[in-house]
């Protein structure tokens, strides 16, 4: 049997906690640059046959990811929470079952509710490029928008 089919799992039960088995929770980042609060990551599937990867991400109430932006694109899925996302100039809310596409070199953050964790179902390219975090040039022009402002402060009035 060759490498990639001895890797693949058929099925990952799921536990409880948004945990699957053979499942390892990751931290959600290896740059210390990049300024976000309270987020895990784990890989629920990543095959170079269909050339994607499945990610789930929990950020904890009040918690966000990066900022950033790069060339590949983002299919999300929430699946448990509520809060809010940036991508471009829009701010949405955000719940349970709601599809979140990202473009490409388009910036983008996830932040939790202040009461609730943010679950959400991630599909990406697997091989793909490094986040470009935001210049200060590019901070200021965002936050030249009150509502991208508010939002990035994790204010109430973002939405």
């Amino acid at each position: 049997m060759d490498e990639i089919a001895t890797r693949r799992t058929p099925h990952r039960k799921a536990q409880t906690g948004y945990r699957w088995d053979g499942v390892e929770i990751r931290p959600y980042k290896e740059d210390e640059r990049a300024l976000f609060k309270a987020v895990t990551r784990q890989v629920l599937f990543s095959d170079p046959e269909m050339q994607g990867e499945l990610r789930y991400f929990d950020i904890a109430p009040g918690g966000f990811s990066t900022l950033e932006r790069h060339a590949h694109m983002h299919a999300v899925v929430i699946l448990r929470g509520r809060g809010h996302c940036l991508v471009g100039h829009e701010i949405k809310p955000i719940a349970p079952h709601d599809l979140v596409t990202v473009p490409p070199w388009t910036w983008h953050q996830f932040r939790a509710a202040a009461n609730e964790p943010l679950g959400f179902l991630c599909l990406v390219n697997a091989a793909r490029d490094k986040p470009q975090l935001p210049s200060e040039a590019d901070l200021a022009e965002l936050k030249a928008k009150p509502h991208i402002a508010a939002f990035l402060r994790g204010t109430a009035d973002a939405g």
